[in-house]
């Protein structure tokens, strides 16, 4: 790949609105419209990938149309031919667009849709063959399309009236971005555009949901930034009829599907992601290990780590975590990252990746994390731990 310039353009997402009856928006702010504007062009005259904020993380996006344009996604990323992307468009008339002729949306979709939408859920739907090229969808019948609630991100699609693939703005198997800072350490020079509309307000990739199924059932392929309890919430409140509302199953928590684990049809199932650089260990400090599990005390795994060098090690954990206080000083450099209080998963999620980002930046030799309740936010949060995390250790003591 021959290196490009890459420049970093401002965004001021306040600058942006958007009304209910009207599908493109009103920008107030002159240097974002430009840069709204130089970022289309890159996109539709030049068939480039150019990076920017959505609500969940940064993404990469190309015309999703394009089977040529979209190919550069895979090529800047380093991305697997078989890893689907991510369609978003502004507007359910650009929904509508893609859709075959003789689809009908489901009750719980339009439920979904009516209250998440903008927002950071992605359905599958089936794909129309005659619009959406085999490279989007990894050769599947279905393709995941979502409407992003960012107004930098919403407003460049309906800018370019284009729907854009885009999955996080990395490459292949690093922590998403998360700032325009991240995007640019890690893609100058392989990109144009950066559209800087500051830090990501969720933090992590969206929930996506298969509700394709011949049984109703609503399969959370990935958990994400709409919890699987404000999901159950929804469907209870829109859909009258108890007999009517569906089932709403996490996939390897409630189910597991081999068939769709080797092919995906959505992103973030097959391949580990979210890897720092260096080695992450995933501290399971509460929950009780499975059976013939061996567990280690605290003191003996950091005892272990001892060398006659200095070793810098990153830990990232809840704020109110016991953690803090059993660190040893001796041999040992550390560099904390708190997480948030245990008990608001939101603020885990939020800073989780920038927290791999900037330890890896920091220099640590290796990281550490502990383990979050997996329940509403927390569930999405481990889901991308376990991906990230290359060694699992379970903690025999509670201090």
């Amino acid at each position: 790949m021959v290196p490009v310039s890459t420049r970093v353009l401002k965004c001021d997402p306040s600058a942006i609105h958007f009304h209910t009856d009207i599908d493109k928006p009103k920008i107030t702010c002159p240097e974002t419209l430009s840069a709204l504007k130089i970022a289309t062009h890159h996109l539709v005259n030049l068939s480039e990938p150019v990076a920017f904020p959505t609500e969940t993380v940064y993404g990469l996006g190309a015309m999703a149309l394009s089977t040529s344009a979209s190919k550069r996604i895979f090529t800047t990323k380093g991305r697997p031919a078989d890893n689907p992307l991510i369609v978003h468009v502004s507007s359910h008339a650009m929904l509508n667009s893609l859709l075959p002729d003789d689809y009908v949306l489901s009750k719980a979709y339009r439920a979904l849709i009516k209250h998440f939408w903008p927002g950071a859920l992605t359905l599958l739907f089936p794909r129309n063959p005659e619009i959406v090229p085999t490279i989007i969808t990894a050769g599947h019948s279905s393709v995941a399309i979502r409407m992003p609630s960012h107004p930098v991100a919403r407003a460049l699609i309906a800018v370019a009236n284009v729907p854009l693939a885009a999955p996080s703005a990395n490459s292949s198997g690093k922590p998403s971005p998360t700032r325009a800072e991240h995007v640019l350490q890690d893609l100058d020079g392989k990109i144009s555009i950066i559209l800087d509309g500051g830090a990501c307000e969720v933090g992590l990739e969206s929930t996506v949901i298969d509700g394709l199924h011949d049984d109703g059932k609503l399969r959370i392929l990935r958990p994400g930034g709409i919890t699987v309890e404000s999901i159950r919430r929804t469907l209870e409140k829109e859909i009258h009829d108890s007999n009517e509302i569906p089932d709403v199953l996490v996939h390897r928590r409630d189910y597991t599907d081999e068939e769709v684990e080797l092919a995906p049809t959505t992103p973030g199932m097959k391949y580990r992601h979210y890897a720092p650089s260096v080695p992450l260990t995933l501290l399971m400090t509460n929950s009780p290990p499975p059976a013939r599990q061996s567990t280690i005390s605290i003191s003996q795994l950091f005892g272990s780590l001892r060398t006659s060098q200095l070793l810098k090690i990153g830990i990232l954990a809840p704020t109110d975590s016991a953690l803090w206080d059993v660190l040893p000083s001796d041999g040992f450099e550390w560099y904390r990252y708190p997480l948030g209080p245990a008990a608001e998963p939101a603020v885990y999620a939020h800073r989780l990746f920038h927290g791999l980002i900037t330890l890896e930046r920091e220099g640590v030799n290796l990281m550490f994390i502990e383990e979050v309740k997996e329940d509403r936010e927390g569930l999405a949060v481990m889901n991308r731990v376990r991906k990230a995390a290359g060694d699992v250790r379970w903690i025999a003591d509670k201090w």
